[in-house]
């Protein structure tokens, strides 16, 4: 006959095991966003995932999933919002492409920013915050910290360069998904369209644009010269990267956790910072030795656009907002 003590004993201890394994498990965050994987993007993401990983001692298993594997921004927001995805490493431009984030049509107006501290700290000032609060309650999107610089948008011509404001006169141009930037190309006499940016280089190629506007990191990883000429440096429009996260993903975290989080996505933003930089440093002369780099009249540019998105104030952000921001030191 089996003694009935060591079979309870026995199950008591699987039972314990069980428990310390349950407890034990690692929360998995899923982190999207749409850069490829030499891109500095993912090194800054890949950085917050060492970091978040150590910092928790274990409580989260970090699974990042690079170059639009996820989607792309407007879808990856959505699966935010409807719980499918934890966190996006994405522009804060891209956050104004969605219902209740309007107000960061902002980001990007031309050459409102004057270089990326100029950006960041204005968009952490207290007079953006309520604008923020907003934006978070109207999506259901936390945006965690606004962290991590992009190169600055360029121009790239097939056919001829673009010397001044008159020269953007019936280009047809692929442009980024935003009022904003629509409205400065259609101002400029552009002919703006909207292509996904996986067929870019194709209609490059092919001639249904002769133009598009990107960094000049992203033209040389993605071989743009091959079917472009020219690279104009204007830097008009600047964005960020920003970490954001589910509403009810942030919400049901404890305060230990929330401030393992935003240290590594502090961490992680410099770091990308830092990449970019080494990148920049080296990116024009190696685009050089490729296409034909040229510095625009931007003045003639700034003119065309003066008063361009005076209908915008009160509308998509609130009234005196531009003033705000181009005030700040």
């Amino acid at each position: 006959m089996i003694s009935k003590a060591p079979l309870c004993s026995l199950i008591a201890a699987v039972f314990v095991a069980g428990s310390i394994g349950v407890a034990n498990a690692a929360e998995v965050i899923r982190l999207g966003h749409i850069r490829d994987t030499n891109h500095p993007t993912h090194a800054a993401a890949l950085k917050f995932k060492e970091v978040l990983e150590v910092k928790s001692n274990g409580a989260f298993e970090v699974k990042v999933y690079p170059n639009s594997q996820l989607g792309g921004p407007k879808e990856m927001f959505v699966q935010m919002q409807t719980g499918d995805l934890e966190m996006v490493y994405g522009g804060i431009n891209t956050f104004a492409w969605i219902k209740g984030g309007e107000a960061f049509e902002i980001t990007a107006i031309p050459f409102l920013f004057r270089d990326y501290e100029h950006m960041r700290k204005s968009l952490r000032a207290d007079f953006f915050k309520p604008i923020i609060a907003e934006a978070e309650k109207n999506t259901g999107i936390k945006v965690v910290n606004i962290n991590g610089d992009t190169a600055p948008r360029g121009l790239t011509t097939r056919d001829k360069p673009v010397n001044t404001a008159d020269d953007f006169k019936g280009l047809k141009i692929r442009t980024a998904a935003s009022p904003t930037v629509l409205r400065a190309m259609k101002t400029l006499g552009a002919l703006p369209q909207q292509i996904p940016f996986a067929e870019l280089y194709m209609a490059l190629k092919t001639g249904v644009v002769d133009a598009q506007e990107n960094g000049a990191s992203v033209v040389n990883a993605k071989s743009l010269f091959e079917v472009q000429k020219y690279y104009m440096k204007t830097d008009y429009i600047r964005d960020i990267e920003t970490f954001y996260m589910s509403m009810d993903a942030w919400n049901g975290l404890s305060d230990a956790n929330k401030a393992a989080i935003m240290e590594a996505t502090e961490t992680a933003g410099a770091f990308g910072t830092q990449k970019l930089n080494e990148l920049m440093n080296g990116v024009y002369e190696e685009l050089r030795g490729k296409m034909t780099v040229v510095e625009p009249d931007t003045e003639s540019i700034r003119q065309r656009l003066a008063g361009a998105f005076d209908d915008f104030e009160g509308e998509k952000w609130p009234k005196g907002l531009i003033a705000k921001i181009s005030a700040v030191k």
